[in-house]
């Protein structure tokens, strides 16, 4: 076995990669919290609107805990995993990872799970499909 084997690696399918930017600073200069937050949900809609064969929406975001701090230009990928569906909902994991600037030092920023609910044109709950 070697060193590689051991380190730790993103669960899921990559459903959502870009940079942290500018737009995204605190008063600090790092990225703050509902920015990341609402790429999130943007990495969980993706994945549930795949799921859904059609429009859906976020219900419900559970904890965000962030291990550690995002600097701009942090490459941020976020994999998605459906946990759980029911008759028009599907709860959604989604773990974020960043790799700094150089390429190097792949970490993981924080997850969160996610409930997403299937709607219609006229965004009126409906049942997800059938497989």
């Amino acid at each position: 076995m070697s060193e590689l084997d051991n380190l730790p690696a993103p669960d899921g399918e990559l459903t959502l990669q870009l940079p942290a930017s500018q737009e995204g600073r605190n008063i600090f200069g790092d990225i703050y919290g509902g920015w990341l937050s609402a790429q999130i949900v943007t990495a969980a809609e993706t994945r549930a609107a795949q799921v859904a064969s059609g429009r859906v929406s976020t219900v419900s975001i559970g904890a965000i805990d962030f291990m550690s701090p995002v600097l701009v230009g942090t490459l941020l990928s976020f994999h998605t995993q459906v946990i759980e569906t029911g008759h028009s909902s599907m709860r959604i994991k989604v773990e974020v990872w960043g790799r700094c600037h150089d390429g190097k030092g792949l970490r993981k920023i924080t997850e969160a799970e996610t409930v997403q609910v299937a709607l219609d044109q006229q965004g009126r709950i409906r049942r997800l499909p059938i497989d």
